[in-house]
């Protein structure tokens, strides 16, 4: 069977001195630089295949510092402390020497205790009953990605009249791909700018820095399949050139899998 197309994207080589060596992916090329989605995906990627990780991951942090050009790069995964049930991780990614991106991660190993979701999922209808997006940005890494918008799409025309920044969509790999922890990194970063949304209007953004909570463990995940998730995404506020961003990402099941926060850059 032939590699799913995300796995060669994330695809990395321990070396010999215990970084790892990687490539950017033209599958997931973005306006400027790869989809930040993918970037964040093997930074994950590093620490899940790291010989001394202990559990899975809770959270993942990533910061911007740089745009990522097309080519090779390198990445450092560091346990910088280790308990009896918990690690902490530092993360580098280099490219031509210089640091690109930083990250922190949290991996524990979870036992099962009192658990409830407060934030429900929302009532949507199911994904067959819901038109794939046509969105009027043609980046690449779209098109390694099936979504179906129930509110809160690309505009499809930029013409200031946009209200909110709320956003809803079944979404999925595509070609669909059974969901894990790296894919799922790189699921909760589908949504479309806010800025965007809110606006109706096309202006230069980049995300600054990313974090992922991670409520599911493997076994949840694995009950996904390759099943829908429905995302929500929403703005909280855009002031002096920065926005940030809240999203939830629930199985079809209703099981809330991951939230995330983001803060992203914009200009007039």
């Amino acid at each position: 069977m032939r590699e799913h197309v995300f796995d060669q994207a994330v695809a990395l080589e321990l070396q010999a001195h215990g970084s790892f060596s990687g490539h950017t992916s033209p599958a997931y090329a973005n306006m400027v630089g790869p989809f930040g989605g993918i970037s964040a995906a093997q930074m994950m990627n590093a620490v899940l295949l790291h010989p001394q990780r202990l559990g899975e991951p809770v959270s993942l942090t990533v910061n911007f510092a740089a745009a990522l050009d097309p080519g090779p790069f390198s990445i450092v995964a560091r346990p910088a402390r280790t308990n009896r049930s918990t690690q902490h991780w530092t993360i580098e990614l280099f490219q031509q020497g210089e640091t690109v991106m930083i990250g922190t991660a949290f991996t524990a190993l979870r036992r099962e205790t009192w658990s409830v979701d407060e934030e429900a999922m929302p009532e949507c209808p199911a994904p067959e009953q819901v038109p794939l997006g046509q969105g009027p940005i043609p980046m690449e890494w779209i098109k390694r990605y099936e979504m179906r918008p129930i509110a809160g799409a690309m505009p499809k025309v930029w013409d200031g009249s946009g209200d909110t920044s709320l956003t809803r969509l079944w979404m999925r790999d595509n070609p669909p791909r059974p969901l894990d922890f790296v894919s799922l990194t790189a699921l909760s970063d589908v949504f479309f700018p806010r800025v965007f949304v809110r606006r109706a209007t096309l202006v230069p953004i980049g995300t600054v820095t990313m974090t992922v909570y991670f409520h599911a463990d493997s076994a949840q995940l694995q009950a996904c399949g390759e099943g829908y998730l429905l995302g929500q995404a929403q703005a909280q506020a855009f002031r002096n050139g920065y926005f940030d961003q809240t999203s939830q990402l629930w199985s079809q099941a209703g099981v809330l899998l991951v939230t995330t926060h983001q803060v992203v850059y914009y200009k007039e």
